[in-house]
């Protein structure tokens, strides 16, 4: 399925050290970034924490733009700009590129992408045959509930969104009033700070009422779902690899991701052939992406989900343990303009995967316990290799964390290897019950 670089080819001094900028740095993908191959011919400057960017409770982008701006002006050289996070680091990034004049996709590509309606439409186009039917909804609009303009089931999505956050399967007029109601409430958060960047772009007509603050409606499909992720450089298209997006125990949320997919080869190919004429549609170039389906094995039937235009930061460690190198890898040479070299297989283990402990049980409630130092010492002495990114806090009421999906709250999520996938999934198991987690019900705590 895969193509590969394997030869770099320099487009700039390699005498001189490369200023790298990474939009969104944190320590957690710290390591990653400085393991790529031959580091000492890169210098990595944080261009803004994750968390001046990410998850924010609200958003300010021409304050965040003015911020990185200043950063870099600070600097005599900017070489590249990368980021691995979702809204509104890739469109940052775009802007920043542009001013600069740094490799890049544009940020009309980068939102054609990213908005799911403008992004449907665009797949319409190159590959109608692997596009669900859709439609574009006003969550504000009184009569919505009763012409939604697409039959039931379907899934309910805002046009952009981190995750699946405000996400709803729909069944009936009744569950769409409801998911309206809770959507009215949290969608301005980040559907405001996403009409800052639409005004940005020359909008076509079908587009221009369609802001962020609206609603997309999907054919409910499924399958088996997978991500190739890869990227396009000077108009040519590569891949580097392709994992199975797992859902948990009520089929709507996401349990694991895991590497590599397990889905046929062939399948495989036939997926990065309509990627590819998607990405050039959009006019996708200079950029890294991922892009999911579902593989219906019964019909032989692909349905693209979403594009995602950057790398994914839930892929890094996955890479790192099974090729031996991260996709930063990837994303720093593409920001330079020049071809990686990336090898498959060298890594010390077959299979990896990041893996989310989820609360299935939507009632609020407050934690009471969570893993404590010993407790991750003592993981960590029976699996080397394991990570664990606990994300909630004693005290916190699960209600308040930001993001989460309509049907579960994230715990921790754990990076799990194995030379085998059997090895890798008892690693988890284990991993679990070895991480304590207890709650109370928020009414019982007062």
């Amino acid at each position: 399925m895969n193509t590969y670089q394997k030869d770099v080819v320099s487009k700039a001094d390699k005498t001189a050290h490369k200023n790298i900028f990474v939009l969104g740095f944190d320590e957690e993908h710290s390591e990653y970034i400085h393991q790529v191959a031959d580091p000492e011919q890169f210098e990595f400057h944080p261009l803004l924490q994750s968390n001046e960017l990410i998850h924010l409770k609200k958003y300010d982008l021409e304050d965040i733009l003015d911020r990185a701006r200043s950063v870099l002006q600070e600097h005599e050289r900017i070489d590249g700009i990368i980021c691995h996070w979702d809204f509104p680091a890739a469109s940052i990034a775009a802007i920043l590129c542009a001013e600069f004049k740094l490799p890049s996709p544009s940020l009309e590509a980068i939102t054609k992408c990213s908005h799911k309606y403008w992004s449907r439409l665009e797949q319409e186009k190159a590959a109608p045959e692997n596009t669900p039917d859709f439609a574009a909804i006003d969550p504000f609009d009184e009569e919505a509930v009763d012409r939604p303009g697409i039959d039931f089931p379907f899934w309910l999505k805002p046009i952009k969104a981190y995750g699946s956050a405000l996400g709803f399967r729909i069944d009936n007029t009744g569950e769409l009033k409801q998911a309206l109601d809770i959507v009215k409430q949290k969608i301005r958060r980040l559907g405001d700070p996403i009409n800052d960047l639409l005004s940005r772009i020359d909008l076509p007509r079908e587009i221009e009422k369609i802001n962020g603050n609206w609603l997309i409606a999907e054919q409910l499909v499924g399958g088996r779902e997978f991500a190739p992720e890869g990227y396009m450089l000077d108009g040519q298209f590569h891949t580097h690899g392709a994992f199975d997006m797992i859902r948990g125990e009520n089929d709507k949320s996401f349990a694991r991701y895991e590497y590599p997919s397990l889905v046929p080869v062939d399948v495989q190919e036939r997926a990065c052939r309509i990627a590819e004429k998607v990405l050039r549609q959009v006019g996708f170039d200079n950029g890294c992406f991922n892009m999911e389906f579902f593989w219906d094995e019964d019909t032989d039937q692909l349905w693209i989900i979403e594009i995602n235009p950057r790398i994914s930061q839930s892929h890094s460690y996955q890479f790192k343990m099974v090729d031996g190198m991260s996709n930063h890898e990837i994303a720093v040479h593409v920001a330079l303009g020049v071809a990686p070299h990336f090898e498959p297989g060298a890594g010390r283990y077959r299979h990896a995967a990041k893996c989310l402990l989820r609360r299935y049980d939507t009632e609020d409630a407050i934690v009471t316990r969570v893993p404590d130092k010993e407790d991750l010492d003592r993981l960590k002495k029976r699996q080397p290799d394991t990570l664990v990114k606990i994300t909630v806090e004693q005290d916190q009421k699960l209600s308040t964390m930001l993001d989460e999906d309509a049907y579960s709250y994230v715990l921790a999520e754990i990076f799990v290897a194995g030379k085998t996938r059997d090895e890798m999934l008892e690693n988890y198991r284990e991993a679990v019950e070895m991480l304590p987690f207890d709650f109370t019900t928020a009414t019982s705590a007062g």
